[in-house]
């Protein structure tokens, strides 16, 4: 009998730790990457006496997977990097991760596959992708901070326009 009352407690302790929402990032892998260098080697005698334009682009994605409670997020990144109307190179990366996402209410899930785990996949990114300029022999541009929850309040405000546009073209 005191078994049982014993065993009560820890059932119902291992119970609630199955229900309690966790955050975990199972693996980190570069997905793809790409160097374009279309002026080379000729961009390499130029005279740069101003400073190159360099213009940064991000997205995030993200699915479920196979497996319960995983997701798999990809952040994209190009870096353009231009000199008088030439481009000197253009460089493309996306690093992926796998993430298991237990428990989380629709808008949690929502916030940590467009914020939280893009934020942790930046570092593994900008560290590819400054390794790859490295070797062009050009100066490093290193990814700059990115504010993703700028970025997925401006996507939900863009979505919401395109609706009402599209509810308003219908009406």
């Amino acid at each position: 009998m005191a078994e049982e009352n014993t065993t009560a407690p820890e059932q119902e302790k291992e119970k609630q730790e199955q229900n309690e929402p966790s955050f975990q990032m199972v693996r980190s892998f570069l997905k793809d990457a790409s160097l374009e260098m279309p002026h080379a080697p000729d961009i390499f005698f130029e005279d740069h006496d101003e400073q190159p334009t360099v213009d940064f682009k991000f997205g995030v994605a993200s699915r479920p997977l196979a497996v319960k409670d995983l997701y798999e997020v990809v952040l994209r990144a190009t870096i353009t990097v231009g000199f008088k109307e030439k481009t000197m190179f253009l460089v493309e990366g996306s690093q992926s991760g796998v993430f298991e996402l237990k428990n989380l209410p629709e808008q949690a899930l929502a916030h940590a596959t467009n914020v939280i785990c893009p934020s942790l996949l930046l570092t593994y990114l900008r560290a590819n992708l400054a390794d790859i300029i490295n070797r062009t022999g050009l100066p490093t541009v290193n990814l700059p901070e990115v504010n993703f929850e700028a970025l997925l309040q401006q996507r939900i405000a863009e979505a919401k326009a395109a609706q009402e546009k599209q509810q308003q073209a219908t009406a």
